[in-house]
């Protein structure tokens, strides 16, 4: 039976799909002929191997995701060429030592930590709709990255494509800029004009501009379609003839989404096998050392050196208190936007005395950082830009190196002399993402103090729907377009780092950034200061960044040993797995694959079909597994080893290979501005999924363990997202259960079945507990009766009784639909606002769905908000208290920390006593804390 879905799976993230084969097309044809052995034509050809890799890195370092996968289409026919044969016959065959480069392609693109799909029968356009439509059904937003139009009849608001090469984005508002049609009229758009690259035919003397003007005139093709006799002149004549052939060509044309992909994704729809990975620099070295790729190998030896070793962290102020109304005066109005940039080069100490003097007297700095390298934890300075008023700025390099650069400061003895500056608490600074800033100059051995405003999180705040980026807040906010990151390092075989970028032109990427960074402050901080509320909510995200900083600092210690035992352990449980599935089954056969799995389960045993896919196939999904699995012994077997498939592949093998070397400890990285919620994702590596509903799963969390003379220990909230509608609802039932300290689920099912509570069975708490729960997240009559293992009626007539009982929780809901379609958006409790784009929208799937969510994002949105005050106070009292405790992770509604074994008392006192008097509700907040040698333990 499946288990109700929690709060980790609503969880708003992203899903970054590469299209592959349109990528190693562009990689090919944009690089010069390079050789494995220069200047040999017969070693192997490597072109678009390299330009694979740097397009892939440029697309890491540019766009953060927590699901990624590169889409290629696989060798054969698809069912295109079935519904018409001469389908791309007019294409030409792939050159051959580009077809002789796709396997080193797919394997270095595993390498570099991505996932790696294509799929007999279907093109890549097919499985990346039907990633993209699961990721929308499961609240993930997706970026395609491809420069194929064809993927625009994908985009809506949840999903929008990129081409990096052409630095084109096409949301909804771009595709109809661009084709004059918004995205659903796509695949009528392009059935109108036809695609001669793949040889379907449109409508003869029917062009992009003829077709926008009868999809505008008509509606829709389907439309046109009925009153074709309508139409008059040549154009009609022509559209008559097509007539017959029009459903054809847009059946070819239109993008599936109802792939089957579990054979190639063994958890699919589940997301989590596609979650993105760090690299394996062992592996990449052997590879770049075959194919002649010796830049690319200095590069990992350099990102290898450990950091030198930090200095003792200086005596640190607890951080102020989060904004108030009148805490910082409206900043003066910003002069018209300059056009002549006065950008200015530091190569001297004369020069760097002067810079140095004006950020000294200046009342807000806007500072821009290059490094060398996105690991933040290694990553050393190259060079730094200061902006002090708009279009004047100012750079500093310090570690170009390439043939004929100019002399430059040294490093060490600059970054001393500004020093005192970074670390003075008065000298106000900006950013744009401050915290990686922060992370590369603690490489250094310097604290940076005083940064109070970062134009990422202020973005983040008001505007939590729409992209965050630097480039995209200029554009959006000052009309302004910047300098791109391949225009001053190059593209391809050609590609430099930073360090080798000539200093003329870093001095422009740089201070450009700075610039902008000042002037889009100049435009979000005084609509901040209009809303007191927003203005709070930015406060808190601007502490929570320092928090953030300090957990992703201190790391957590990997036991990996034990990590490389639960590897060994949980292959052989899938061997034996294997053997007893062969033995049920009569004959082995790939338990990976649902082909193999649905003739053996319903041609040779005759199990029951539950439910048939799109193309009529009996389905082997993962609901179909758990349902055959209640009442079969073979369907558990393949549940139970696709399961541990998955957590060995993403954990127990991978844990430890992220763990810092010199330390032995992992550095999760948390996006703050991502999840529409306000909650935090952790990546690279992600330990907010770790899944601990088995054993198996519970035992990854036993390899994160305390040093020697500590413990761990992890608090967390209890009940917090029904205590938060308690608290919204004011529903007197439900405030009583928590205010008098009853057992909620105990008191739901009194409640529901007329029971007194203590003759309310185990089973029928659990049916609470379901109904709790399910409600929060908008269940249906339906969706609860699955949970339960019940009729539909039944079902339903919990949830009447139910609201019967809490009539506050009914009106609440109802209130709060109505609230959100006038308004667009929900709140927080604190006054956080979250966006419903979706809400009045004439689709009914997408509507219910923002429905949904404007009922259970307040719910969330309020548990981020409180874990974050939360985490905020803890740090400022360990810091007040001059307390050697460490918060080490933040998951969910939990803190978890490492102990020293004489503070253990405090910390099981103090700490729970900070979570839950945090803030005042309606209904108490409870936080409980346990301590163990490991995190396991201790939960």
């Amino acid at each position: 039976m499946s288990a109700l879905p929690t709060p980790d799976t609503q969880e708003p993230k992203t899903l970054l799909l590469v299209d592959g084969s349109s990528y190693l097309y562009r990689a090919y044809f944009a690089m010069p002929d390079l050789r494995a052995v220069p200047g040999d034509p017969d070693s192997p050809a490597t072109g678009a191997i390299r330009g694979m890799i740097n397009m892939l890195q440029k697309l890491r370092k540019d766009v953060r995701a927590d699901y990624a996968a590169c889409v290629f289409d696989a060798p054969g026919k698809t069912f295109r060429d079935d519904l018409y044969p001469d389908y791309k016959a007019t294409r030409t065959p792939m050159p051959d030592d580009l077809r002789a480069q796709i396997e080193p392609i797919h394997e270095v693109v595993r390498l570099l930590g991505w996932k790696v799909l294509y799929v007999p029968g279907v093109e890549a356009d097919d499985v990346i709709g039907t990633l993209a439509c699961v990721a929308t059904e499961h609240g993930v937003r997706t970026i395609i990255s491809s420069g194929d139009k064809d993927l625009s009849q994908l985009v809506n608001d949840h999903v929008v494509v990129i081409d990096t090469m052409a630095d084109r984005r096409r949301d909804a508002a771009g595709v109809e800029a661009e084709f004059g049609v918004p995205p659903r009229l796509m695949v009528d758009y392009q059935t109108l004009v036809g695609d001669a690259v793949d040889n379907v035919p449109g409508v003869e003397k029917v062009g992009p501009k003829t077709a926008v003007k009868l999809l505008k005139e008509y509606g829709s093709l389907d439309a046109l379609i009925a009153r074709a006799g309508e139409v008059k002149g040549v154009v009609g004549e022509h559209l008559r003839k097509a007539l017959d052939w029009l459903p054809r060509g847009r059946e070819l044309l239109t993008i599936r989404t109802n792939c089957e992909l579990a054979e190639h994704m063994p958890g699919f729809p589940d997301l989590e096998d596609i979650v993105i990975n760090g690299q394996d620099t062992e592996k990449l070295k052997t590879f770049y050392d075959r194919y002649g790729f010796k830049g690319l190998v200095r590069q990992l030896e350099q990102h290898e050196v450990p950091p030198e070793t930090l200095k003792a962290r200086a005596a640190q102020a607890a951080p102020p208190d989060l904004f108030s109304p009148a805490d910082e005066p409206e900043p003066p109005q910003l002069p018209t936007r300059v056009t002549n940039l006065s950008y200015h080069v530091v190569l001297t100490w004369e020069q760097f005395d002067e810079l140095l003097a004006r950020l000294e007297v200046s009342d807000l700095v806007a500072l821009d950082l290059e490094a060398d390298s996105l690991d933040e934890m290694r990553a050393q300075v190259v060079g730094l830009s200061f902006s002090t008023e708009p279009g004047v700025a100012a750079y500093l390099p310090l570690a170009h190196s390439y043939p004929d650069a100019p002399a430059q400061l040294p490093r060490d003895e600059a970054l001393a002399r500004l020093k005192p500056w970074l670390q003075n608490p008065e000298r106000r600074k900006l950013a744009q993402h401050i915290k990686f800033d922060r992370h590369v100059f603690a490489n250094h051995g310097i604290e940076v103090r005083g940064h109070v405003h970062d134009t990422m999180l202020q973005s983040y705040v008001l505007e939590v729907h729409k992209p965050h980026g630097l480039a995209s807040l200029a554009e959006r906010h000052l009309g302004r377009a910047g300098v791109d990151y391949e225009q001053i390092t190059g593209k391809g075989a050609h590609q430099i780092p930073f360090t080798q970028v000539p200093i003329e032109k870093a001095a422009e990427y740089s201070c450009e950034d700075a610039d902008q960074t000042l002037d889009v402050h100049g435009v979000l901080w005084p609509r901040l200061l209009k809303d007191n509320k927003l203005r709070f909510i930015y406060g808190l995200e601007m502490q929570t960044s320092e928090t953030l900083y300090r957990i992703e600092r201190n790391g957590v210690l990997i036991d990996g040993p034990m990590l490389a035992r639960q590897s060994r352990e949980l292959g052989e449980r899938m061997l034996q797995l294997e053997r007893e599935a062969y033995d049920l089954a009569g004959q082995p056969f790939n338990l990976g694959s649902p082909k193999q799995i649905g003739e053996i389960f319903f041609n040779k045993l005759g199990l029951p079909v539950v439910k048939k896919t799109a193309s009529g196939a009996p389905s082997t999904d993962e609901e179909v597994l758990e349902k055959l699995a209640e009442d079969y012994p073979l369907p558990a077997k393949v549940l139970e080893h696709r399961s541990l498939a998955k957590l060995k592949g993403t954990y127990t093998d991978k844990l430890a290979q992220m763990a810092q070397p010199s330390t032995g400890r992992v550095h999760t990285r948390y996006a703050q501005a991502v999840a529409v919620t306000g909650r935090l994702s952790s990546n690279e590596p992600n330990l907010q999924n770790i899944p601990i509903r088995t054993a198996e799963g519970r035992r990854v969390r036993e390899a994160f363990i305390a040093p020697p003379g500590h413990l761990i220990a992890s608090a967390d909230y209890s009940q917090i997202e029904l205590r938060i509608m308690a608290h919204l609802s004011e529903d007197p039932a439900l405030l009583r259960a928590f205010t008098e300290g009853m057992d909620v689920h105990r008191a739901t099912a009194a409640e529901v079945f007329g029971l007194a509570p203590e003759q309310v069975s185990n089973e029928q708490r659990r049916y609470a507990k379901v109904i709790n729960f399910g409600l929060i997240y908008g269940m249906s009559a339906f969706g609860l009766a699955r949970n339960l293992g019940i009729e539909t009626s039944a079902a339903k007539s919990y949830i009447d009784r139910y609201f019967q009982r809490y009539p506050g929780v009914k009106q609440y809901m109802d209130e709060t639909r109505l609230s959100a379609k006038s308004r667009g958006y929900v709140e927080t409790v604190f006054g956080r606002r979250l966006y419903l784009p979706e809400i009045n929208s004439p689709n009914g799937p997408r509507r219910g769905g923002a429905e949904r969510a404007a009922i259970n994002a307040p719910m969330q949105g309020t548990a981020a908000d409180l874990i974050k005050l939360s985490m905020v106070k803890v740090q400022q009292t360990l810091d007040e208290q001059g307390r050697r405790t460490k918060m080490i992770l933040q998951v969910h509604d939990e803190l978890v920390f490492e102990v020293p074994e004489d503070e253990v008392g405090w910390a099981r006192d103090e700490i729970p006593r900070l979570m839950a008097g945090i803030a005042q509700l309606r209904v108490p907040l409870l936080a409980e804390i346990g301590v163990g040698p490991n995190w396991d333990q201790a939960h």
